[in-house]
């Protein structure tokens, strides 16, 4: 049946979650509470090394800055997409009526749960809360498949109820940062059913290995990327949606006019081109290197368990009195994202985004002196 934008919230409270393997009720995390809010001081002041906010460091780059700045001279005239979206599509192999482009990844959520006709609605968790929480507003009773860490919050395409009808998944996954293989997500594609892929950290892993950006032969399979991570754009909000042409029509017909602006436009097709490409292809070899340097930092914490293995640009880590904790590095200038708002994770969970090398020593070091503060030296 047709989505009602307008209909009554379910009511918040405990939600019984498929597929949760036993796993008993908790508390209704916050959905909308994003590793941003982590990095703004109370009071306004003071400088926090961010560790919360998986953007990478040092962007956007001079080059992309310099095509965006010249954008501006265009900004009398309304947006026009159609070079952004061909280049997006090139850069897929794809045809161009299966690009749409968002203002964000984020505003695709909101696209898919106001125009995609869903009565079983099924969110894997733990992962990127915006899709849970645009399907809420959407009047949506959602139900969740809840990954642990006994499996290493790996997906078992049975966990999913057969009758599900939207099923939305991350790869690789945010907070977890596990990537699924493309066969195992590949099984959950079925006619009916719509097969939402987040890929918006997919760039960041060499090779972009698992990825699903260019199939075509997936019934109902609907890819999301985002260019905000890699590129230093959060401010700027680009996205872009992979789908069957008759699926990018019906969400484009759910967005305003003009969604998004020319210079978000001109950044989507300046990072689309091969030299682009090439650098992020080299920034995920970075990235892939820097993160083996943090998680040797923290093999040496007894006290710490790392989710794993980790393929995206953050970790996820458990250890006793997060809080403390993530209290004791803020007072040192560390930022780091709690956990406990993802549905399945709880309060002794951390994420961690994987910054350079002399950032990562500087951070353990501070780690070191809060857990001997908390409980004798690591």
């Amino acid at each position: 049946m047709p989505l009602s934008t307008d209909s009554a919230l379910p009511a918040p409270g405990v939600r019984p979650p498929h597929g949760a393997h036993g796993a008993a009720p908790s508390p209704e995390p916050d959905l909308r509470h994003h590793g941003d809010a982590e990095v703004r001081a109370a009071d306004g002041g003071g400088d926090l090394t961010d560790l919360a906010v998986n953007v990478r460091t040092g962007t956007p780059p001079a080059w992309l800055k310099a095509r965006i700045a010249a954008s501006l001279d265009s900004l009398a005239a309304y947006p026009d997409g159609r070079a952004a979206r061909r280049a997006v599509a090139e850069r897929h192999g794809l045809p161009a009526e299966r690009v749409l482009l968002t203002s964000g990844a984020a505003e695709a959520f909101v696209l898919l749960a106001r125009a995609v006709r869903a009565v079983r609605p099924v969110v894997v968790h733990p992962q990127f809360t915006e899709p849970e929480a645009a399907l809420r507003d959407a009047g949506h009773d959602v139900g969740r498949v809840l990954l642990t860490e006994r499996d290493g919050f790996r997906l078992d395409p049975g966990a999913v109820p057969e009758d599900a009808d939207l099923v939305v998944v991350g790869n690789p996954t945010n907070p977890t940062s596990v990537l699924h293989p493309a066969a195992t997500l590949a099984r959950l594609a079925r006619p009916g059913r719509t097969l939402v892929v987040d890929e918006a950290f997919m760039d960041a892993v060499p090779g972009e290995q698992e990825s699903l950006a260019g199939r075509t032969d997936l019934p109902g399979l609907v890819v999301l990327r985002s260019l905000t991570k890699t590129w230093g754009l959060a401010g700027l909000r680009i996205g872009y949606v992979l789908a069957a042409p008759e699926t990018v029509a019906a969400l484009e017909r759910a967005q305003p006019l003009w969604p998004v602006s020319s210079p978000a436009l001109t950044a989507a097709e300046a990072c689309s081109g091969p030299a682009a490409l090439a650098e992020a292809a080299a920034a995920a070899e970075q990235i892939a290197a820097d993160r083996a340097h943090l998680l040797a930092r923290l093999a040496g914490f007894r006290q710490i368990r790392v989710a794993g293995p980790a393929a995206g640009p953050f970790v996820l880590i458990r250890l006793p009195g997060a809080a403390g904790v993530r209290a004791g590095l803020r007072a040192r200038g560390f930022a780091v994202r709690r956990g406990d708002t993802f549905p399945g994770l709880g309060p002794d969970w951390l994420r961690l985004a994987v910054r350079d090398r002399a950032t990562t020593d500087r951070f353990t070091s501070a780690l070191a002196e809060v857990l001997g503060e908390a409980g004798g030296p690591p």
